[in-house]
C-alpha cells in the first residue's frame, strides 16, 4: 500500500509544468529527449545493417554451410543480440532503479557503439574459418546485454521528466529515434554502395557503414555525459524510497504481477511484431522473396520511415488524448486483419511478372514426407542431401513460393513448374557436383519458360504503389509502438520501473520482435508459401490484442472493488 501512496505522489510529481522538471535535470528538455533517444537511434541503425545486409553478411561470416542456411544463421545472428537483453535488463535496471538512472546511460551507449564497430573489423570466414561466425554472434551479444538496460532506462528517464498529461507525445519522440536511426543507416548503405560500387561493396566496402558509427558513439558519448539526474528518482532518494530489491519487487503484489503479464505477453511482443515487421521483415521480403533491386527497395523503404515520423508523433498525441491501450489494441486487430492483404499488394505491384508466373504455372515439390526436413538446425551441423531437401533448398534461394505433393515412399522428388517436370537429385552420392549443376540448368530452364523472373523487371515495380504499401505498414508499426513507451511507463510505480519496464519489454518485445526475421523466413521455407511467415506476426498480434481487452476489465473491476 505504501509503495502504491508513492508511486501516485510521483506521478503527481511528474505532472510539474515541464521546463521545471527540464531545469532540475540540469538540462533542457530537448536535450534531455534527444540524448535519451540517442541509444535507440544507435541500436536500429546496427540492427538495420545487419537485417537489410543479411545476404552479404551471410556470405562473409557463414559461407561454410549451404546458402539457405547461410541466410538463416544470419538472421539469428540479428536475433542473438536479443537473447541476452533481459539480463542486461537485470542487471541495468538493477543499478538504474537503486543507484540512479543516469549511471547505465554512458557505459550501455559504450557498450554498444564499440560492438557496432567491431563487426565492421572482423576477419570473414574465409581468412579464420568457424571463429568468424562465432566472433560475430559474440558482438552481437555484447550489444544486447548492453541493450537491455539501455532501451527501458530512455523510456523511464523521459517519462519522468515530462507533464503525465504529455507523456506520450514526448516519449513517441523516443519511438521515432529507430526511424532515424533507419534512415540514417539507409543513406549510408546507399552512399557506400554509390561511391565505390556494387562489386567493391560486396567485397569489402559492406564495412565501412558500421565503423561509420564512431561517429555515432562520439555524439553520444559526448551528450550523455552531460545528463542530470530523473526528478522522480531523486524524490526517492530524498524521501528513502529507493528499492532494495526491484526485480523481486516487481513479481510481488497482484498490482505488479498483473502489469509484467499484461506488458510481457500483451503490449511488448504485439508492438514488437508490427514494428519489425514494417521495417525489418519487409525490406528482406522486398529484396529476397519479390527480387527487387536493393537500391529500390532501400530507396522506397526510407521514404517510407521519413512519412512515419510524424505518423508516429499523431499517434502519440493521440494517445494522450483517449486511452493508450485502446490505440494499441486496435493497431494489433488491423495487424491480424490488413497483412495478408498489405503483403499480396506488395506482390502484385513489386513482381507482377512473379505473381502472374506463381497463377498460371505453380510450382508444387513431389516428395515422400520422410525425406523431407525444416532445413533449419540451430548448430549448423546437419548436411541436406535428400532429393526433397535440395529442391526445397533450391526453391527457396531462388525465392519460388510452391506447395508440397505427397509421394510414394522410395521415391525421388520432382519438381513441377506448370507442365514442366525437373526431377530432384540424391546429394550424398560421389557425382553429386554434376548432378547439381544439371539440376540448377533444369530447374531455371523450366521457371524461365514458365515466366518466373530471376529479378523483379525494374519496368514492373509500381513504385508510388508500393510506397503507399509501405506507408500503410508504418502506420500500423505507429499505432502500437508510438504509444508504447508511455503505456509500459504508466504500469509500473517508480521504485521498481526501472527494472520492471526493461526486463518485461526486452523479453515481451525483444525476443517476440529480434526472433521474427529468422521464423518468418523459416516458416517460408518449411511451407513453401511466400506469405506463410506472416503467421507470426499475426498470431503474436492477436493473443496481444485479446490479453490487452482483459487487463482492461481487470483494471476496470479492480477501480469498482479497491478492497477485493
Amino acid at each position: 500500500m505504501k509503495s502504491d501512496q508513492t508511486a501516485a505522489s510521483l506521478a503527481a510529481g511528474a505532472a510539474l509544468p515541464e521546463h521545471s522538471a527540464a531545469k532540475r535535470s540540469g538540462a533542457s528538455l530537448y536535450q534531455i529527449v534527444v540524448a535519451a533517444s540517442l541509444g535507440s537511434c544507435f541500436e536500429a541503425y546496427d540492427l538495420f545493417l545487419v537485417g537489410t545486409m543479411a545476404a552479404v553478411i551471410g556470405k562473409q561470416f557463414f559461407s561454410g554451410v549451404n546458402p539457405a542456411l547461410s541466410l538463416i544463421f544470419t538472421l539469428l545472428g540479428f536475433a542473438a543480440g536479443f537473447l541476452v537483453r533481459p539480463l542486461g535488463a537485470i542487471v541495468f535496471g538493477g543499478i538504474g532503479d537503486r543507484l540512479g538512472r543516469k549511471r547505465v546511460f554512458v557505459v550501455t551507449v559504450a557498450l554498444m557503439g564499440l560492438a557496432t564497430v567491431l563487426i565492421g573489423l572482423l576477419p570473414t570466414y574465409a581468412t579464420i574459418g568457424v571463429l568468424a561466425p562465432v566472433m560475430f554472434i559474440g558482438l552481437r551479444l555484447v550489444q544486447g546485454f548492453a541493450l537491455g538496460g539501455e532501451n527501458g532506462g530512455a523510456m523511464v528517464y523521459v517519462a519522468e521528466h515530462v507533464p503525465a498529461n504529455r507523456r506520450a507525445f514526448y516519449t513517441s519522440w523516443l519511438q521515432i529515434a529507430p526511424i532515424a536511426g533507419l534512415i540514417l543507416s539507409q543513406l549510408v548503405v546507399q552512399g557506400t554502395r554509390s561511391t565505390f560500387g556494387e562489386a567493391a561493396f560486396l567485397e569489402w566496402a559492406w564495412r565501412v557503414p558500421f565503423v561509420l558509427s564512431l561517429v555515432l558513439l562520439a555524439l553520444s558519448l559526448w551528450m550523455r555525459t552531460r545528463m542530470g539526474e530523473s526528478p522522480e528518482f531523486e524524490r526517492l532518494r530524498n524521501e528513502h524510497q529507493v528499492s532494495r530489491a526491484p526485480l523481486r519487487e516487481a513479481f510481488t503484489g497482484r498490482r505488479n504481477i498483473v502489469a509484467m503479464i499484461c506488458s510481457l505477453f500483451a503490449l511488448g511482443p504485439g508492438a514488437a511484431v508490427t514494428f519489425y515487421s514494417a521495417f525489418f521483415y519487409t525490406p528482406f521480403f522486398l529484396t529476397e522473396v519479390l527480387r527487387v533491386e536493393p537500391a529500390t527497395a532501400n530507396l522506397l523503404s526510407m521514404f517510407s520511415l521519413v512519412m512515419a515520423v510524424p505518423i508516429f508523433l499523431a499517434f502519440g498525441v493521440l494517445s494522450d488524448k483517449i486511452e493508450r491501450k485502446t490505440v494499441i489494441c486496435t493497431g494489433f486487430i488491423l495487424v491480424v486483419l490488413c497483412y495478408p492483404a498489405i503483403y499480396r499488394g506488395l506482390t502484385h505491384f513489386a513482381n507482377p511478372a512473379l505473381e502472374r508466373a506463381v497463377e498460371t504455372a505453380p510450382v508444387v515439390v513431389v516428395a515422400d514426407p520422410h525425406e523431407c526436413s525444416t532445413q533449419f538446425n540451430a548448430l549448423g551441423t546437419s548436411k541436406f542431401h535428400t532429393s526433397c531437401d535440395l529442391a526445397k533448398s533450391a526453391l527457396v534461394r531462388a525465392g519460388i513460393s510452391y506447395t508440397n505433393e505427397i509421394a510414394s515412399a522410395g521415391g525421388g522428388a520432382i519438381i513441377r513448374v506448370g507442365d514442366k517436370v525437373v526431377a530432384s537429385y540424391d546429394g550424398s552420392g560421389p557425382d553429386a557436383p554434376v548432378k547439381a549443376k544439371a539440376f540448377a540448368a533444369s530447374l531455371r530452364g523450366a521457371l524461365d519458360s514458365a515466366g518466373y523472373p530471376q529479378k523483379a523487371p525494374p519496368h514492373g515495380v509500381n513504385r508510388p504503389m508500393v510506397f503507399l504499401l509501405l506507408v500503410a505498414l508504418a502506420t500500423l508499426a505507429a499505432m502500437t509502438y508510438a504509444p508504447l513507451a508511455a503505456a509500459m511507463t504508466d504500469l509500473f510505480p517508480a521504485r521498481i520501473r526501472f527494472t520492471a519496464l526493461s526486463v518485461s519489454y526486452h523479453i515481451g518485445f525483444g525476443w517476440s520482435g529480434g526472433f521474427l526475421p529468422a521464423a518468418a523466413f523459416a516458416i517460408v521455407a518449411a511451407n513453401g508459401n511466400m506469405y506463410a511467415g506472416l503467421a507470426y506476426p499475426r498470431i503474436f498480434a492477436l493473443v496481444a490484442a485479446v490479453l490487452v481487452i482483459l487487463y482492461g476489465f481487470a483494471s476496470r473491476w479492480a477501480r469498482q472493488n479497491p478492497d477485493a
